[in-house]
């Protein structure tokens, strides 16, 4: 067989691999297949892959879903000359500008032609098997594979391996030719994944636009010759990228949601199921490891040289789960959007089959159950530190920040649409129903606040010790800040950045509020009041850039506490009222639910005056957002994905329409307490509604 060994499984560790830590976890609960030139032979003969691949993750069981590329120095993937490779889908990196490498390479001057099809190779193959979760097929040329499939979720039953036979015309079969115009023309035209949306995105755009796209496309990462990402940010005349040249999950979201609205879901698919590879390794700081079940931050694609073949290289992922971030926090959202962009994803495109994978179901079970762990907490907000979501230093949002609230609850309501209900999880389904009930109720009820809702906090009586109080986090009116009291309108109202005992942090966070109404946390009249008060407040909140990533900042004294004199943090800069385009996206989704696209259009017109010429900022400064942010990363691939998903949201509102929730009357009903049998339990929605 002169071809190396070229095969997606997917319970295989991957030689286009994963860096983890020393200590992994055996996902599946088998050890990986050896591979080698003999991998039909020995496909049910489990062994280490460092023995066929010189691997440096010293033969850990840790199991993951991905796939195997090795090419040798003197080997090639499967190809011949007689192929149609060169007729398949790839990526044109003359257009891309990507920098990723073909999953090896021996170093010798190898056509481009030839490189291209070794990657496709990679693409087709393990495509393949990546497609079915109970299930993995692969056709090869004469020869004869394994089927592997694995049964019952977490508790894993032994492998069973059925031999199927394969005929001499079973060629993995050639894919759909894909293309990318380049958008220097008129129009902007990709061809969409066959099976999903078969046609063509094609219309009309501006320059900025054009700009935008052509960017966003040159910040492409691809891993084994396939796309996986986008970085945090691609300025060429950055000489010190830090972590803005990986792949975050939250950063690509926009990304993802603008390749879906444009017909792209490849690189989505791809995102999903590499960073759900990444769930299950273990990284430690200190000795010490998160629970199972943590996404990481972002991951990076390294080349790295194959062990024991000179001139080969290999690349890996090599995931961030906060061991190297500022601060060592880990991420909580990272899970949560995760959820929330495999909904999306099955949403525009129908595929829903990629939900209903053996392991994707897992992956949100893993997730669901390390936010479900019961603790200490009385309330049913998660508990988290600062710096563990989009907000990333020291700002006094740890214990139940409003944005992990909002998008844990977006999590919980994707994820029981996505979640197949058997024995194994209707546990599980009952845990999440009573859980979005209760959150919903404690946060319209008790982070809301109007101008009644700050009257009545002005009166508050404190020290009230019995289950009919009234100030139940025992809040001291003194805490009502002097700002609020000239800055709260007479109309609208807005759900406060974090509520704890004793503590109301009166601050305007926009994520958490738009992210309510999307997901219909709050009632139906309070998101009609956040909109209002958006509007309303308009020159504090958009001005000339939107939008305030929260109002008003921290300075003198407060700041210096609270942030630790963070310089970066200083007022209106960076995550202390600094003004970020990326939230456009998410506030344009806002306004179309609640009817008024005409908000968003406003804004969008705002940031489109100024983005293009200021090359893309990550986030601007001052109190109207006129300045360009002092350390922000120019050409940021959240701001253009951003940029470019409002447009499409608004130019497609029914597709808008799949990505927000409306208001579920079932969960109003759904009370805990009535589940109660003992006498104890006093609930206090009935003091509430009285």
């Amino acid at each position: 067989m002169s071809s190396s060994s070229c095969i997606g499984i997917s319970t295989m560790k991957p030689c286009c691999r994963i860096l983890g830590g020393t200590k992994t976890r055996s996902f599946f609960g088998f050890s990986p297949p050896k591979l080698n030139d003999s991998i039909v032979e020995n496909l049910s003969k489990p062994q280490s892959r460092s023995a066929a691949a010189g691997g440096r993750l010293d033969g850990s069981n840790s199991q993951i879903v991905g796939y195997i590329c090795v090419t040798g120095p003197n080997r090639r993937a499967f190809s011949d000359s007689g192929s149609n490779w060169s007729q398949s889908r790839v990526f044109r990196r003359n257009y891309l500008g990507i920098r990723g490498n073909s999953c090896s390479n021996n170093g010798s001057s190898s056509s481009s032609s030839r490189r291209r099809r070794r990657i496709l190779v990679v693409r087709n193959v393990a495509s393949d098997f990546r497609n079915h979760s109970t299930s993995v097929e692969a056709n090869v040329n004469e020869k004869s594979f394994e089927r592997i499939y694995i049964q019952g979720g977490l508790n894993v039953k032994p492998l069973v391996i059925e031999r199927i036979e394969t005929g001499p015309n079973d060629v993995v079969k050639e894919e759909e030719s894909f293309r990318i115009d380049e958008v220097n023309g008129s129009n902007v035209n990709i061809d969409s994944s066959k099976g999903l949306n078969e046609t063509k995105v094609e219309k009309e755009v501006s320059k900025n636009e054009k700009e935008a796209w052509k960017l966003l496309w040159d910040s492409v990462v691809t891993y084994c010759g396939s796309p996986v990402g986008t970085v945090a940010a691609n300025d060429p005349a950055d000489k010190q990228p830090l972590n803005y040249d990986q792949v975050f999950i939250r950063d690509f979201v926009p990304s993802a949601l603008a390749f879906l609205l444009n017909g792209e879901p490849e690189i989505v698919k791809n995102f999903l199921l590499h960073t759900l590879q990444l769930q299950s390794w273990e990284k430690t700081v200190d000795c010490y490891s998160p629970g199972q079940g943590l996404m990481p931050a972002s991951f990076k694609v390294r080349t790295l040289p194959l062990d024991g073949s000179e001139g080969a290289f290999e690349e890996v992922l090599d995931p961030d789960f906060g061991e190297s971030a500022i601060g060592r926090v880990a991420p909580v959202d990272s899970g949560l959007w995760w959820i929330i962009l495999l909904r999306a994803y099955g949403k525009i495109t129908g595929d829903y089959a990629l939900q209903e994978r053996v392991d994707v179901q897992t992956g949100i079970r893993l997730i669901l159950n390390l936010c479900l762990t019961d603790g200490f907490d009385m309330f049913p907000t998660l508990l988290v530190t600062d710096g563990s979501c989009m907000i990333d230093r020291r700002m006094g949002i740890h214990g139940h920040p409003l944005e992990i609230q909002a998008l844990f609850y977006s999590a919980l309501r994707c994820s029981r649409e996505m979640l197949i209900v058997n024995d194994n999880t209707k546990n599980l389904v009952a845990a999440i129903n009573n859980r979005l009930s209760a959150l919903s109720f404690h946060i319209r009820e008790y982070y809301w606040v109007d101008m009644k809702k700050i009257n009545e906090i002005y009166r508050y009586k404190t020290e009230e010790y019995s289950t009919d109080a009234i100030n139940k986090f025992n809040i001291y009116p003194d805490q009502i800040p002097s700002w609020l009291v000239d800055w709260f309108p007479e109309e609208g109202g807005y759900l406060i950045g974090n509520l704890q005992p004793a503590h109301m942090d009166f601050r305007f966070f926009t994520l958490g509020n738009l992210w309510a109404i999307v997901s219909s946390l709050g009632t139906q009249k309070q998101n009609e009041g956040i909109l209002n008060l958006i509007e309303n407040k308009w020159d504090d909140l958009v001005a000339q850039m939107p939008l305030k990533i929260c109002y008003p900042a921290l300075d003198h004294e407060e700041w210096r506490i609270i942030t630790g004199a963070d310089p970066k943090n200083t007022p209106w800069s960076y995550h202390n009222g600094g003004s970020w385009p990326t939230l456009l996206w998410q506030f344009t989704l806002a306004c179309i639910k609640m009817g008024r696209p005409e908000l968003a259009r406003k804004a969008i017109d705002v940031a489109e005056k100024r983005l293009a010429e200021d090359q893309w900022p990550e986030y601007y400064d001052t109190r109207s957002g006129r300045f360009i942010g002092k350390q922000a990363r120019l050409f940021q691939t959240w701001t253009i994905a951003g940029f470019l998903a409002s447009k499409m949201l608004l130019e497609n509102p029914e597709k808008a329409s799949l990505l927000f929730w409306e208001e579920d009357y079932e969960l109003l009903e759904t009370c805990v307490c009535a589940l109660s049998k003992t006498g104890r339990r006093k609930c206090s929605r009935s003091a509430s509604t009285s």
